[in-house]
């Protein structure tokens, strides 16, 4: 019995990383080098950005200069997804970047469309909890 319910807990496991996805790793690069190019090439083509208490929604060329210039005040040291989830064609991911005297908390909300991963929401908040 206690093989049976192994086997059962590390199949759902499984299964639920397929239908969950993970973050591209382009997206995760990208936060880890500070290259708002790089992350760009994931945003929709319209975009809600939350960088601090500024909430607007951008086309992805503005989201990719105030990406630019949020990476130009604040060069990245570190980034890792702490938490994610979602289902079908939808997802979220929660991480952690680490800059050279302050911590954020990133919040992402992807989309799958044709088989590409797109950002629709990205929030970018202080992390308080240091």
């Amino acid at each position: 019995m206690k093989k049976y319910i192994i086997s059962l807990f590390i199949l759902a496991s499984n299964t639920l990383t397929v239908f969950c996805g993970d973050v591209p790793q382009g997206i995760i690069s990208a936060f880890y080098t500070g290259n708002s190019s790089k992350l760009s090439e994931y945003f929709n083509q319209t975009i809600e950005l939350t960088l601090f208490d500024k909430e607007e929604i951008y086309s992805k060329t503005q989201a990719e200069i105030i990406m630019r210039d949020f990476f130009t005040q604040n060069k990245p040291t570190q980034f890792k997804i702490i938490h994610q989830g979602g289902k079908e064609h939808t997802s979220y991911a929660i991480g952690n970047l680490i800059c050279a005297s302050k911590k954020f908390r990133v919040t992402l909300l992807l989309k799958t469309e044709n088989s590409s991963v797109y950002i629709h929401q990205l929030r970018i908040e202080k992390d308080y909890a240091e």
